[in-house]
Formats: structure tokens, C-alpha cells, sequence
């Protein structure tokens, strides 16, 4: 089944979120005009009640009972578009007046709606408003109580107010911003297919020459063209080819250089149960003892492979606050026991580091061997800590024979090892340490002088909010 082309897809999403904020537009604008009538209406008929009770206040007439008062205010009244004004008198409908310009010929069914009498009659004698679905469409009643000379109120002023007109308008209203709308919609999706369409031919040419990247050659690149956000892609994309590039031609020679060490201690094995005397035990237990030797090798060889391998994974850490201070109290208690060697502190951080102390102690005691490997006896190693705002730092100093400048910058490389006179190895440990170090943000460094020693220092960079220094 074929993919929905991206230019549609695009097109379609442009559509739907201007459907969507024209929907919700629309539905905005419906809202506020049902609260301006609403408003509107209330406005009318609060103007309508202040100007019956200024009447009934105002009027130097004697009214013998409340269907006088209402009578006379109509004559004086003139009823609005939209209104109808009513005199109930003892519970029913007694009079009204329309506006001479309303379109509503007959107020027929209204006068025998039970519905309108009965909810007069609800709200008496307290007065009050309500809405009421007529014959004549939705309609606010509003009931004015108007009490006789004993004050029983039986009678009142009630104010219609339909609803028809305003809300037929505000449909129409409506109705011309859907086809607005729908229109709109049109013109934006015709618009969105040719811009996407012009904004995608870049990618197009993008991928097409991703296509022709194989996974055995990585040295195509793209051709970078204008100054846009594509362009910047592009540049994206080529950095992560020579990332790629790099990390396949680094895995390679992983692959080379650990095929070559493991080469070597099966070769000496098979070479000697080749040549074994199996008649001759004292060459039988040499034999053997070689063979588990050159196998505990491998194994050692094997465990540092794995342990590489899984410092780019992203659980390789497990990190915690740990106190700098007894950190480096405890590295100095493990390493009296590495050697005859003069052993010191030269100095002791202070405050809290979020680190992994497994792994940081595991860098720390590999940088001691190494020490120990590159000393005499007698000879002094000193380790020390120091935090600052900046970086946590750890080194291991010693006063051995000290690494060439030309070596000083290969030392970290896999299988590396540049004194052939230096007790047997992997040549992985100073690997190692620089993915422990990497692994927290970090990096090892080395200061040395043939003859005077060596200083190798770990450097963790402070990586806010996971750091304290007091």
C-alpha cells in the first residue's frame, strides 16, 4: 500500500487547522452576538419598566384600579419593534399594544397560550422574567405586578419580547460567514498544495541523493544550496553522515584491533597443544599452566572489550550524590595495597558531586596501575581531588619514568601501549578511563616529562543543578 504523499498530507493538516480556527472563530462570534442580544433585549425591557414605574410615579391622575394605570401608560407608551405589551387584570389577558410597524398581524394565539397566562400567574405577585417557546417563536415575558387600593396584586404589565427577528438576523449573519468561511477554506487549500510543493522539491532532491548513501560508502554528501531552514537540514544531514562515517570507521578498527589481540594468545595456545607431548607430564602441566595463563588473558581482554562497548549505552552510569571528601579517602585506602610504594594525598576536595562512584573509583585505581606499572619500588604516587564552581578534578601523580610529548597524545587509544619494557597489558585501561570520563561529560588528561613522572588528571565539568560545593 502506498503512503499518502507528504505535499497532501501537508496540504490536508493546513486545512484542517484552518477549518478548525475558522470553526472556532465562528463559533466565538455566535456566542458573543447571542450575549449582545440577550443584553439588548434586557436593556429594552429594564427601559420599559423604569419608564411604567416614572408613569405611575409621575402621573397626577387618580387611577381607580390597575387596569386604569396600565391603560393609561399605553396610551402614553408606544410599544418597540419586537414588543407587545399586555395588561393582565385578575389573572387573564385583558389588553394589549403592538408596535403599528411590527409584522405580526394578530396576537390571537397568544392570547390563549395557557402557557403565557399560567406563567404570569407563577411569578405574581413578586414579578420576575422567564423565556417561553410561542407560536410566535422564542419570546421574553417580562411581568410588573400592579396592585390595587387594598395592595393585592391583581394585576400586571407584562412586556413580550420576541426573540424571531433578532435570531433569523444573527443566522443570516451566520450563514454568510460559512460560505465566507467555506470559501476561504478553498483559496487556502489550493494555496497550501503549491507552497508545499515548492517548499518540498528540496527535500525531493534530498532524497534523492540520500538514496544513493550505501551503508559501505558514507562519503556521498549533499549539495548544499541558499540560506533557509532546508539549507541548515542539509548541513544537519551531512554532520550526521561524518558522525556515521566516523563512528563505522571506528567500529572497524575496533574490530581490527581486537581481532589482532585475540589473535595472538589463540595462536600461542594452539601452537603449543599442537606440539604437546601428551606422554610428558612435565611438559603437560607447563603446557597447561601457559595455556589457562594466555586463557585468563583472553578473558581479561574479553571482560575490558564488553566493558567498552557498554560505555556509549545510556544506563552505562548510575550516578548519585556522593561526598568528594570521603571519595577520595576511600581511593586512598584501596591504593596502599597496589605496591611498595610511597603512598600521599596531595589534597582533599570538599562538597558533593553527582557522579557514579563505581565507575569513577573503577578510572581512578586503573590511573593507580598504571602508576604502579611505570614505577619502582620506593617510588612516590600521590592522588588528590579539588572542586571548584567549574569542574570537579581527580589525579593520580607519580614520580616514574615519565611519557614522551609524542606519546602523550596516543597513550588513550585502544590496544596502545608505548613502553614495550612495562609489565604485560591489554593496552586497554587508559581507554577505559577516557570513556568513564567521557561518559560524565568529561575527559582525562596527561602532563609529563621523560624521567619526571606523570600526572594524570580526570576533569568532570559541572553540569548544573546536579552539583554542590560547600
Amino acid at each position: 500500500m502506498h503512503s499518502v504523499p507528504v505535499r497532501i498530507r501537508i496540504t490536508a493538516a493546513v486545512v484542517l487547522l484552518v477549518g478548525l480556527a475558522l470553526t472556532g472563530a465562528g463559533f466565538v462570534v455566535y456566542v458573543l452576538q447571542l450575549r449582545q442580544i440577550d443584553e439588548n433585549v434586557n436593556a429594552a425591557i429594564t427601559q420599559e419598566l423604569e419608564e411604567f414605574k416614572r408613569f405611575q410615579v409621575e402621573s397626577s391622575e387618580e387611577f381607580a384600579d390597575p387596569a386604569a394605570l396600565i391603560r393609561a401608560n399605553l396610551r402614553s407608551n408606544v410599544a418597540g419593534e419586537n414588543e407587545l405589551f399586555v395588561g393582565f387584570i385578575g389573572g387573564e389577558w385583558a389588553f394589549a399594544q403592538q408596535n403599528r410597524y411590527s409584522d405580526h398581524s394578530t396576537y390571537d394565539d397568544l392570547r390563549t397560550d395557557p402557557a403565557l397566562a399560567e406563567g404570569v400567574n407563577r411569578v405574581l405577585p413578586e414579578g420576575g422574567s422567564f423565556r417561553l417557546d410561542t407560536e410566535l417563536g422564542p419570546t421574553v415575558v417580562t411581568v410588573q405586578p400592579v396592585s390595587s387600593a387594598n395592595e393585592t396584586a391583581d394585576g400586571a404589565f407584562v412586556i413580550l419580547y420576541l426573540l424571531t427577528s433578532d435570531q433569523d438576523a444573527l443566522g443570516d449573519v451566520m450563514r454568510t460567514y460559512a460560505i465566507v468561511a467555506f470559501l476561504s477554506l478553498i483559496a487556502i487549500s489550493a494555496t497550501a498544495y503549491g507552497v508545499a510543493g515548492r517548499l518540498l522539491r528540496p527535500v525531493r532532491r534530498i532524497h534523492a541523493t540520500a538514496q544513493t548513501i550505501s551503508d559501505t560508502d558514507l562519503s556521498r554528501r549533499l549539495e548544499v544550496t541558499g540560506n533557509d531552514d532546508l539549507t541548515d537540514l542539509s548541513h544537519t544531514f551531512n554532520a550526521m553522515l561524518d558522525r556515521l562515517e566516523e563512528a563505522f570507521d571506528g567500529q572497524r578498527r575496533f574490530l581490527d584491533d581486537a581481532g589482532h589481540e585475540l589473535r595472538t594468545p589463540i595462536t600461542i595456545v594452539r601452537g603449543h597443544l599442537e606440539l604437546l607431548d601428551a606422554d610428558d607430564a612435565a611438559e603437560v602441566k607447563t603446557t597447561t599452566s601457559l595455556v589457562i595463563d594466555e586463557v585468563d588473558r583472553m578473558s581479561r581482554l574479553v571482560d575490558d572489550l564488553i566493558l567498552l562497548a557498554k560505555t556509549r549505552r545510556p544506563d552505562f552510569l548510575r550516578p548519585d550524590w556522593l561526598d568528594v571528601g570521603e571519595l577520595t579517602d576511600d581511593l586512598a585506602d584501596k591504593v596502599s595495597g597496589f605496591g611498595d610504594r610511597t603512598w600521599s594525598v596531595d589534597h582533599r576536595g570538599r562538597g558533593s558531586a553527582f557522579v557514579d562512584r563505581q565507575r569513577i573509583t573503577q578510572a581512578m585505581l586503573q590511573l593507580v596501575d598504571n602508576a604502579v606499572r611505570h614505577t619502582e619500588v620506593g617510588d612516590s604516587i600521590a592522588i588528590g581531588s579539588i572542586q571548584d564552581d567549574d569542574a570537579l578534578r581527580l589525579w593520580v601523580r607519580d614520580t616514574g619514568v615519565g611519557i614522551g610529548h609524542e606519546h602523550q597524545q596516543v597513550i588513550f587509544d585502544r590496544f596502545r601501549q608505548v613502553d614495550p619494557n612495562s609489565l604485560p597489558g591489554s593496552g586497554l585501561g587508559l581507554s577505559i578511563v577516557s570513556e568513564i570520563a567521557r561518559a560524565h561529560g568529561g575527559d582525562v588528561g596527561v602532563t609529563s616529562v621523560l624521567g619526571g613522572g606523570s600526572t594524570f588528571t580526570v576533569t568532570l565539568p559541572r553540569t548544573d543543578p546536579q552539583w554542590r560545593t560547600s
